[in-house]
């Protein structure tokens, strides 16, 4: 049985779909086989991975809105293991479209369920909003990631995003743990990167990997590409950034197990 992970924060602009990309496809690199849901409209975790989400014939939207199969959604990328079920525009509609259906919240999860042993990891990009895509999201998993930027504001919106997380756990998904937190676009040089990783380090006690994300030229050109940065510069400091995550990542599921 594989494990489910929703990379999760209401705040745009902190890594979120950066992270998606490329700890998944630092993953498939570490022969784990992968499955990549974008579930946020603007489908940059899709383009991520070089598809044009508006020539996919079956996306997440018609998965969770049509009851499709989600076999039929999912894309072979030429990536090392790594498969994906791409995003879609008309997913900007999809939290009216969901209001009044019956069990509306876990339309994902019983769709994931059916899946789920095929794969080791199934990583969920979730929009940067709490609507029903989100809930959806945690709803279907066993655990979340929370990406968090080594900027000013970092822990703003942190309190809001837990009180979601402790809802969902409360009322939806009884079994969803914190799986972990990762630092983003963080710079040695400035006093204010240091200081946040001592803060959020306090606020998330033993939680935080400690890999850190540098801020890299490479890394936020390799979207443009559509390509993660392991296939794009296999040897800057983001890759190899990415690549010690995924391998501390395994490392704690290891010790878990």
């Amino acid at each position: 049985m594989g494990k489910s992970v929703a990379i999760f924060n209401q705040k745009g602009g902190v890594g979120k779909t950066t992270t998606n990309v490329n700890l998944s496809a630092s993953l498939g690199q570490l022969g784990k086989k992968v499955l990549v849901l974008d579930m946020d409209p603007q489908g940059n975790t899709t383009s991520g991975y070089g598809i044009d989400k508006n020539t996919v014939e079956n996306t997440i939207y018609e998965v969770i809105i049509d009851g499709l199969d989600i076999r039929e959604a999912i894309i072979y990328t030429e990536f090392d293991n790594i498969h994906i079920v791409a995003s879609a525009s008309e997913l900007a509609g999809a939290e009216i479209e969901l209001a009044n259906e019956s069990d509306r919240e876990y339309k994902l999860k019983d769709s994931i369920d059916k899946i789920k042993d095929e794969y080791d990891y199934i990583f969920i990009d979730c929009p940067p909003s709490l609507g029903m895509l989100t809930i959806n999201s945690l709803t279907a998993v066993d655990s979340v990631l929370i990406p968090i930027q080594c900027e000013y504001y970092a822990l703003e919106g942190v309190s809001q995003l837990m009180s979601t997380y402790k809802l969902v756990k409360k009322r939806l998904n009884p079994k969803i743990e914190i799986q972990g937190v990762v630092l983003s676009m963080f710079d040695g040089r400035a006093n204010l990167s240091i200081q946040v990783v001592e803060e959020v380090k306090k606020y998330f006690k033993g939680s935080v990997y400690t890999t850190l994300i540098p801020r890299n030229v490479r890394l936020a050109e390799a979207p443009s590409y559509g390509k993660p940065v392991i296939y794009y510069d296999s040897k800057c400091r983001g890759t190899l950034a990415y690549k010690e995550l995924a391998e501390e990542f395994i490392e704690l599921e290891e010790d878990v197990i």
